[in-house]
């Protein structure tokens, strides 16, 4: 067939789905973002339709119809991390709108992401009324759990949930249809191949002057592995990956993963946090302060993740649907 499917994303960020997709061979029509940060980055790396707007209040009408309708919805009401009210809280209506957009423009896939503790919000409720609201309207429903460590190659350990829905309408046999999610892949990257080994700036680095310098002295002994410090102490992450990168970083709480360096040790840079998430170096990364980038790095999602499955759909779409 070697048709180019189109996406429309929701709640996109910097792009990392898109660029999933993108690279997966599905062509991007539109996006959605509200933060006026991450649409300067998104523009930055991206030519197509982007709705700088509030979803709840734009008026979905405008929207062209695609064949696939990603989305990695506000999550902070199904995190461990937030205030666990799911649906009675005001960012958890934003799933009822993404359903409100399903009905309207009919996608043949809706892909979904969110944080791996939704499965078990308020003792698995939320994630019925999820899988029920898209079955109700003839959707197949498949999720997993998956971390990129596992399946992208990228030392980072980051846990997910990815939601893969089809139109029954457009399968062959859709009651038997069971999308298969990828396969594990053995992790080859370390943690030094995607560290910057020229000195940085010196902004990044902690001088001596730093009332915590000694405890990273007495404790950041080695070069191939990341440490965080935890105020009072520093901590070495044993597991040669990239602990979860946060949206916090860099401002107060978790502070930025740390490393040993022969210039000294330092924090990760963005640029370092965006390689962890699987973004290549021609990404382009705009002139504004490093605590958004952070953010942007630590709220996004891993791209090598969604390109594999994206591929996935892709072939399903190609081969399997009427």
């Amino acid at each position: 067939m070697n048709k180019k499917f189109t996406v429309g994303s929701l709640y996109a960020g910097i792009g990392g789905i898109c660029l999933g997709f993108k690279k997966a061979k599905f062509n991007i029509l539109w996006a959605n973002e509200y933060d006026k940060n991450a649409c300067v980055t998104y523009r930055q790396n991206f030519s197509h339709q982007l709705y700088e707007n509030d979803i709840i209040s734009f008026d979905i009408n405008k929207l062209k119809k695609i064949d696939v309708l990603a989305a990695g919805f506000p999550c902070q009401p199904f995190s461990v991390a937030g205030y666990r009210k799911g649906f009675t809280d005001d960012r958890g209506n934003h799933f009822f709108r993404i359903m409100e957009i399903v009905d309207l423009i009919r996608p043949k896939v809706v892909f979904l992401e969110n944080v791996k503790n939704l499965v078990g919000h308020d003792h698995g409720n939320t994630f019925k009324v999820i899988q029920e609201s898209l079955e109700s309207r003839g959707y197949t429903f498949d999720a997993k759990v998956l971390n990129t460590k596992d399946y992208g190659d990228i030392p980072h350990n980051r846990e997910r949930i990815f939601m893969v829905c089809f139109d029954k309408n457009i399968l062959q046999y859709p009651d038997n249809f069971k999308f298969q999610f990828p396969k594990k892949d053995p992790l080859k990257r370390k943690i030094k191949d995607l560290i910057i080994h020229e000195k940085v700036d010196d902004k990044f680095y902690y001088g001596k002057d730093k009332y915590m310098y000694h405890m990273l002295e007495e404790t950041m002994t080695k070069e191939d592995t990341i440490y965080q410090f935890r105020r009072q102490y520093v901590r070495e992450n044993k597991s040669n990956v990239c602990p979860t990168l946060t949206a916090n970083m860099g401002t107060g709480g978790h502070n930025v993963p740390m490393v040993k360096t022969e210039f000294g040790f330092r924090k990760l840079t963005p640029r370092e946090c965006f390689r962890f998430q699987g973004f290549p170096d021609d990404f382009k990364l705009p002139e504004i302060a490093n605590s958004h980038l952070y953010k942007q790095a630590g709220n996004s999602v891993s791209v090598p993740v969604i390109e594999r499955l994206a591929g996935k759909i892709f072939d399903v779409l190609e081969s399997k649907i009427l």
